[in-house]
């Protein structure tokens, strides 16, 4: 499953813009996270869902040196070597995603020139729901198709991973990367970041899960996003001090050891400890819960973890747990911030038949709190695909 309008409209860009079709077509979906905030980087593990709204990324032949690259949302065309080190480019951020993709590619010796490139996507800006990842992933899959060459998934997420620190500045994990290239339909991915195995969970068929978007600023590269990934580095080297076993980074504490020895690391540290290892631990558990088919337990994983993101890892933000609130009256079985945090949207966790309902409900709660959300069904999709042309019909 792929977002065809956005393929489509994507195609028809590209074609008015550089007067060709193009003959490599990639997709790639954005992801909620369910579960598992600020884990990815601590080594630890995730649940996440590739979702029905993703980028689509074009390319074709140029007579032109280097790459040409087209935001279709923008219209906007810039020019660049994809040999280049040429990262952290604030005068056009939007293209750092895909220069990075590019150059790390080129040293894996998939190297790509003279070419036009499109890209469209359907994510709302600034929702959280990893719209940088989706078009680091869809790059590098259309690159691939176009130049023939192999890489594989886990090493795709890496290098797009790698694009993402270092040509856009936001040291994130692999979670949103994984998401969208391990994504399944109707069902959880469960992530383990220490071994990099991924293993997929069904859903219950009547659930589905709403997007609420209470449309504030996010971007995680001017957040403390970054800071807060150093004091969970501090709180495992101190950690490390402690314990009479290795403690790599934050996976390698117990909920019980955290508790038995929180108040001999640093305070500020402690607080972020103490929601990445509580996520671990709701992860781990929710494994179980799902299994054996305890969904209300699960769901409310989802209020707890909203709970610690607010008073110990200080990612939320008043708008965030008002929405949460406002899922929590409206009888959403769990609900929480998605993402890095400090805005984005909400999670929430639903029967299928009581979502348009809850969505409803949801949002004439927040409006008597003065915020003018939206809301959707998210449908949990496939990962990232190559778009064959004889698929796709462009009006």
């Amino acid at each position: 499953m792929y977002d065809e309008k956005i393929v489509e409209q994507a195609i028809k860009i590209h074609t008015e813009t550089y007067g060709t079709k193009p003959t490599a077509v990639a997709y790639a979906p954005g992801r909620i996270e369910v579960l598992g905030n600020h884990t990815d980087y601590n080594e630890g593990t995730t649940f996440s869902c590739a979702i029905n709204m993703g980028h689509c990324f074009c390319i074709s032949a140029s007579t032109e040196p280097g790459v040409r690259l087209t935001a279709g949302d923008l219209l906007k065309t810039i020019s660049f070597d994809p040999k280049n080190d040429d990262r952290l480019d604030k005068k056009v951020q939007w293209a750092n995603y895909v220069k990075g993709v590019m150059f790390y590619m080129h040293g894996q010796n998939i190297s790509i020139d003279s070419v036009d490139c499109t890209f469209l996507g359907s994510i709302p800006m600034g929702a959280g729901l990893s719209s940088s990842a989706a078009l680091e992933v869809a790059t590098a899959f259309a690159v691939l198709e176009y130049t023939g060459k192999e890489l594989g998934k886990k090493e795709i997420g890496i290098l797009a991973q790698a694009a993402e620190n270092n040509f856009a500045g936001c040291n994130c994990g692999l979670l949103d990367q994984f998401s969208s290239i391990f994504g399944l339909h109707h069902g959880l991915i469960h992530c383990d970041f220490r071994t990099l195995e991924i293993y997929p969970v069904k859903l219950p068929a009547d659930i589905v899960f709403l997007m609420i978007n209470p449309h504030i600023k996010h971007a995680l590269v001017d957040s403390p996003y970054n800071e807060r990934r150093i004091s969970c580095e501090k709180a495992a080297t101190e950690f490390d001090a402690l314990l009479d076993h290795p403690v790599k980074t934050l996976r390698d504490i117990s909920l019980k050891e955290f508790d038995e020895n929180r108040n001999q690391i640093t305070a500020e540290a402690a607080k972020r400890a103490e929601h990445v290892i509580s996520e671990i631990t709701r992860v781990e558990k929710g494994v179980t819960l799902l299994a054996n088919n305890k969904l209300n337990e699960f769901a409310q994983f989802l209020f707890d973890s909203h709970e610690t993101s607010r008073t110990a890892f200080e990612n939320s933000c008043v708008e965030l747990d008002l929405v949460v609130e406002a899922a929590r009256t409206a009888g959403a079985l769990g609900a929480r911030l998605s993402g890095g945090g400090w805005g984005g949207s909400v999670v929430a966790i639903v029967h299928a038949n009581e979502a348009d309902v809850i969505c409803k409900k949801i949002i004439e709660i927040c409006k008597t709190k003065g915020l003018e959300p939206t809301a959707e069904i998210i449908i949990p999709s496939d990962g990232a695909t190559v778009i064959k042309q004889n698929t796709i019909h462009v009006m």
